[in-house]
């Protein structure tokens, strides 16, 4: 590349940038694109304090006026397809429903059962049968009781999907009570495994085969489920996924169901009318 033309790049992209003076430009050759008209350079940037990273790649006209950057990026995969809730117990509208919300959950986890309380029965309320919501497990190692209340309320759910919900409805309801008065492991455990037995009679279930389920205690479904979640990158919970869409934080109900409407109007769904927060008197 004449040092002219290189000279024109490194002034421009100092200016643009605001780089401080001691950082040094370095510009590669100029290789062919896949952009008529243009080709393409790599341009690294360093300093004492800063060690060579990922070279930026720029396009440059084939006549040296223009400088452009250019990115790429695949939409032909369904964004519901990120994460799939098949085969594990639904609550709301049915398999294949115009919207589908995955959530990573922990039983133990506090900020879950806020956010779970927040959206449930909210959810169910506002959209019926136009979504359909499954958990996850990702059962935090922070949490002693976490990996047992996931396998228990799995047990029940292999023959129940509203035993199911309403074993992780109680205990995301009164986890705070779990392992009391003891406040052991092995109590928790024990309380758990009552839970879902009382569910598992109260719904009519096998009651041997949840039982023989509870004893085994086999966590390789759980782990699958962790599999998932680790290679989403996920780190702490609760994250749900919306058609696809990822929602974290501690945000409002608000901002959770317009996410819910853009998903129902990209699937051809006219959403309910817009949310208005119920108003509260301050007393």
């Amino acid at each position: 590349m004449p040092p002219e033309l290189a000279r024109r790049i490194e002034v421009l992209l100092r200016t643009k940038t605001k780089m401080p003076p001691d950082y040094t430009v370095t510009i590669g050759p100029r290789k062919p694109s896949e952009i008529p008209g243009y080709d393409q350079i790599s341009v690294m940037f360093t300093s004492a304090d800063h060690p060579p990273g990922t070279p930026v790649t720029f396009l440059i006209s084939k006549d040296g006026k223009t400088l452009a950057q250019f990115n790429t990026y695949d939409i032909a995969k369904d964004p519901r397809e990120v994460v799939s809730g098949a085969g594990r117990p639904g609550r709301g509208g049915p398999e294949g429903a115009p919207v589908e919300i995955v959530g990573f959950d922990d039983l133990e986890c506090p900020y879950c059962a806020r956010l779970h309380a927040a959206l449930f029965p909210a959810l169910t309320e506002r959209y019926g049968d136009k979504i359909h919501v499954v958990y996850k497990d990702f059962p935090l190692s922070i949490h002693p009781w976490a990996m047992r209340a996931a396998v228990d309320t799995n047990c029940v759910g292999a023959q129940s999907a509203t035993g199911y919900w309403n074993l992780v409805d109680y205990i995301h309801a009164h986890s705070d009570q779990i392992g009391l008065p003891e406040k052991t492991v092995d109590k928790a455990n024990m309380m758990l495994d009552k839970l879902a037995l009382d569910e598992a009679k109260k719904d009519g279930l096998k009651i041997e085969a949840v039982d023989a389920c509870l004893r085994k205690q086999d966590e390789t479904a759980i782990k699958a489920s962790m599999k998932v979640g680790d290679d989403l990158g996920i780190e702490a919970t609760p994250i749900l996924y919306i058609n696809g869409e990822k929602f974290e934080g501690a945000y409002p109900v608000e901002a959770f169901f317009k996410m819910v409407d853009g998903a129902l109007l990209a699937a051809g769904v006219k959403p309910p009318p817009p949310y208005v927060a119920p108003v509260t008197s301050g007393k």
